[in-house]
């Protein structure tokens, strides 16, 4: 994994510190008598709050073909310099795999990106407290930095693991599908970064767009992470093992072996 140095970070102004603080320990008094409610995230998925304004009319979604992935980590590393989450923390990283195939005398190579998945239904949006997660209507998920409180409802709601708690921030953090970038009209840094062109972003409502025109091109071969859990992830792939699937938890170590 090649090291990311953080570039510059404001630091948050004292009253916010202050008033992020008062929030946790209230927050915190409270749930002392509790256990963080996991299995209430999936039945809260069906009571979306409502949207706030985005691109109007679209509908964002990224493809990766994991034929194209070499597993250079060149979108990792775009991404840390582009976003700048504190060193050893990032929103998109590439997992490796060595596969055990049958009719091979050598272990094969799977590279795996992983990210948040944008989903139509988000686990992560009701379940948080103070409304700092939240969906625009092109599908866009964020997090109000100002408003997190830091609890990690949403951490552990996300089936994907695909938040963290920023460790400078003490608030939610992953991947926003650069989202700063898309409003001024270029590419997510880990797409534009893509030395093999294996990350694809665009509007799935439009049939002219590079992702719809590729993915009615494979429909037959794309497949998604956990569609069991029925979140409708809105990042795609192609080349994706079906033991690959259902069988992903969490942010796995670099190159584990897997029989197949």
């Amino acid at each position: 994994m090649t090291e990311v140095r953080q570039v510059s970070r404001t630091p948050d102004a004292p009253e916010k510190v202050r008033r992020r603080g008062f929030l946790k320990e209230m927050l915190g008094l409270g749930a002392a008598a509790t256990v963080i409610p996991i299995a209430p995230a999936q039945a809260a998925m069906g009571s979306q709050p409502p949207r706030r304004p985005g691109h109007a009319g679209k509908r964002y979604g990224m493809l990766v073909d994991l034929r194209k992935c070499i597993g250079c980590q060149a979108c990792t590393v775009s991404c840390s310099i582009e976003n700048e989450p504190p060193l050893g923390q990032f929103r998109t990283t590439v997992l490796q795999y060595e596969v055990n195939l049958p009719d091979l005398a050598q272990a094969a190579m799977l590279s795996l990106p992983r990210l948040c998945n944008h989903c139509d239904t988000p686990p992560c949006v009701p379940v948080c407290p103070v409304q700092a997660t939240f969906q625009r209507e092109d599908g866009i998920v964020l997090v109000d930095n100002d408003r997190c409180v830091g609890c990690g409802y949403c951490v552990q709601a996300c089936p994907y693991d695909a938040r963290f708690i920023n460790h400078e921030t003490q608030t939610a953090d992953k991947c926003t599908f650069c989202e700063h970038r898309l409003d001024v009209g270029l590419l997510p840094a880990c797409v534009e970064s893509c030395v093999g062109g294996a990350r694809v972003i665009g509007d799935l409502n439009d049939p002219e767009s590079a992702i719809s025109r590729q993915m009615a091109e494979h429909k037959d071969e794309i497949k998604v992470l956990k569609p069991g859990m029925n979140t409708n992830p809105h990042v795609f792939y192609i080349g994706l093992p079906d033991e690959f699937v259902d069988g992903i938890d969490g942010q796995a170590s670099v190159r584990p072996i897997l029989d197949m």
